[in-house]
């Protein structure tokens, strides 16, 4: 799971429209030979031209988006607005909007025609992205609720955001200081679009808001030097004199309370009064006004396809049925004399399969990337430059919390992350480490985020997130090539692997049930603890991200599968010319896609190999 570089913004600012009908020249008779150089060296220039003019486009948009989103500057390695938070106020919503038309309409008046076929695929991303943001344009009653139960809400994003902010000179330090001083009103911004939505009728359901208020009440049992959120005054530059350091030390703890820690406070009042006690006790789209609209809206952005929830989730069920068999092969290969259910059990129970501490789970992830990182040549042409490590998950997220990854910065001087759960080790069994590594480090987030930031010749906004089921579903791929990297020798690996199949398959059904067929926290809970044979404190944080995020858990599976089926038509078209290096470059090599697109450049890739020496 990923991505914390667009938090504290609205939930779907990219989009895109139908981009301008092509305007096509023919001639029925070719020109003379030196016409047909003329016109050549002038389609060149006309060429060169016009992608200039794409270029603008792009780096306008670039540009503008850290401005107005400077937390995202942050993350991609631009500290120009470091000093800033973004504008959480229903103006700037809309004048973000505006701005998403009007780099549409610029992108509609380009002439495809005279694009080259990457500027034409950017404009297309691009395009796409927009057209997603505005699709979500009528829909802020439901965009307004930021305070949940998701892997990095709002009630989280501060602390998150302060992580990524470099403190190595004074004035980065000032910087910080400054944000913090900004953060008492972002939080009141925070809470009139919450009172906003509440008014339509958006509140998300009372258990939510329990694990909100836990979350909350967590960061403020700790104050001065021991919160959380002095976190960057402990690692200040070793450049800046050590009597400033304790100068700036000390602003920073009076920062933490005097700013921080009572804007903190504020919302958690509000969250615990108000809004409690409007709030549902059940989650699900197909509860709230419209609310069935809006999850065909997310379901069809998340995914970038035309499925319906009743596909999503019979697809759910077909996968979930292999993954079990997959369970079911384990359970018979170690000759377990019980059924699943005690299998699951022992597996979830027995002491061999837990970590005794926090630091041994952070030891066992960093020896599983360190055991990848030499096989990764057997199966990729190209490896990023930039290294990944693995650290703890900030503890107030809580014992439930979803392992996470977090990318290197654009300018190369923060390394990518893997987020690991110290806290559940009692209770998360090592068998599923080796896939959840895959996914979140190598050859999984990790890769793909590393590598698209070192593609310079692609425009910015293409190195830099965009695609939650293409991001996600080459997670998940990830983890199927265990076996091809060295891992999986052991069994109950393996039964890992197919546990987390099992997982993403689940979610199809799960998430769809929520939203689109009114399940209960209970049902939900209990079809996925059932499916998957995980812990149950891991499942209820599961849902609890579930009904937080809708559409989001579709991506995972729906990505993979894409993937998986590009995969084998390259291989078949190919024969024994497909080279799997090759081919895992062209799936990374674009930046993230929508699947359509990815379809696209594959298919392009395929020709290309075909007509090579």
């Amino acid at each position: 799971m990923l991505d914390t570089t667009t938090q504290g913004m609205t939930r779907g600012r990219f989009w895109a429209g139908a981009l301008v009908a092509l305007v096509l020249a023919a001639t029925l008779t070719p020109p003379p030979v030196h016409a047909q150089a003329a016109a050549t060296a002038g389609d060149s220039a006309a060429s060169a031209a016009r992608s200039e003019q794409a270029k603008a486009v792009f780096d306008g948009y670039w540009a503008r988006t850290a401005e107005l989103f400077p937390e995202s500057a942050t993350y991609r390695g631009d500290h120009r607005f470091g000093d800033r938070l973004n504008d959480g106020s229903p103006e700037a919503r809309a004048r973000w909007f505006g701005f998403a038309r009007d780099v549409l309409s610029q992108l509609q008046a380009l002439p495809r025609q005279d694009l080259g076929t990457q500027d034409r695929m950017s404009v297309d991303v691009l395009a796409r992205r927009l057209e997603r943001s505005l699709s979500m344009e009528p829909f802020a009653g439901y965009e307004s609720m930021t305070v949940d139960a998701s892997p990095w809400p709002f009630q989280a994003a501060f602390n998150e955001l302060l992580r990524a902010s470099p403190v190595s000179t004074q004035p980065q330090v000032r910087m910080v200081l400054a944000r913090m001083a900004a953060y008492p009103a972002r939080v009141e911004q925070a809470i009139a679009n919450l009172r906003s939505g509440m008014a339509q009728g958006w509140v998300p359901s009372r258990h939510v808001l329990e694990v909100v208020l836990q979350q909350l009440d967590t960061q403020l049992a700790k104050r001065g030097r021991s919160s959380i959120y002095f976190e960057p005054f402990d690692r200040l530059g070793a450049a800046i004199p050590e009597a400033a350091r304790e100068s700036l030390r000390r602003e920073g703890e009076a920062a933490v309370g005097n700013q921080v820690l009572p804007a903190i406070r504020r919302l958690r009042d509000f969250v615990a009064t108000d809004y409690m006690a409007s709030a549902p006790d059940e989650g699900g789209l197909v509860r709230y006004p419209g609310g069935l609209k809006v999850y065909e809206t997310v379901v069809r952005n998340e995914t970038t396809t035309g499925l319906t929830a009743d596909a999503i989730h019979a697809i759910g069920l077909e996968q979930l049925a292999k993954a079990r068999e997959g369970m079911e092969a384990v359970r018979r290969e170690v000759a377990f004399a019980g059924d699943m259910q005690a299998f699951v059990k022992h597996l979830n129970t027995h002491p061999r399969f837990f970590k005794r501490s926090g630091q041994e789970v952070l030891a066992g992830y960093r020896d599983i990337v360190k055991r990848v990182e030499p096989e990764l040549p057997r199966l990729f042409a190209q490896l990023p430059r930039a290294p990944v490590g693995v650290r703890a998950i900030p503890e107030f997220l809580g014992i439930g919390a979803v392992e996470s990854y977090n990318g290197p910065s654009l300018d190369g001087t923060r390394p990518g992350w893997f987020n690991a759960n110290t806290l559940a080790y009692a209770v998360r069994p090592t068998w599923a480490m080796e896939a959840i590594a895959l996914h979140e480090a190598v050859p999984g987030h990790h890769l793909q985020y590393a590598r698209a930031a070192e593609l310079g010749d692609m425009p910015m906004f293409r190195r830099s997130g965009g695609f939650t089921v293409y991001s996600e579903g080459w997670g998940l791929y990830a983890e199927t090539l265990g076996p091809e990297l060295g891992l999986y020798q052991d069994p109950y690996s393996r039964f890992g692997f197919q546990t987390n199949q099992a997982w993403r398959a689940a979610r199809l059904v799960v998430d769809t049930g929520i939203h689109a067929r009114g399940w209960t926290l209970r049902q939900a809970i209990d079809s996925m603890s059932a499916a998957t044979g995980m812990e149950r404190t891991r499942v209820e944080w599961e849902v609890d991200r579930y009904i937080s995020q809708p559409g989001q858990a579709l991506t995972y599976m729906i990505g993979q599968l894409k993937i998986i089926e590009l995969r084998e038509k390259a291989r078949r078209a190919l024969g024994p010319r497909f080279d799997i290096r090759r081919f895992h470059m062209a799936v990374l090599d674009q930046g993230q896609l929508p699947l359509d697109l990815l379809e696209r450049a594959i298919d392009d890739w395929i020709a290309a190999q075909m007509k090579a020496p």
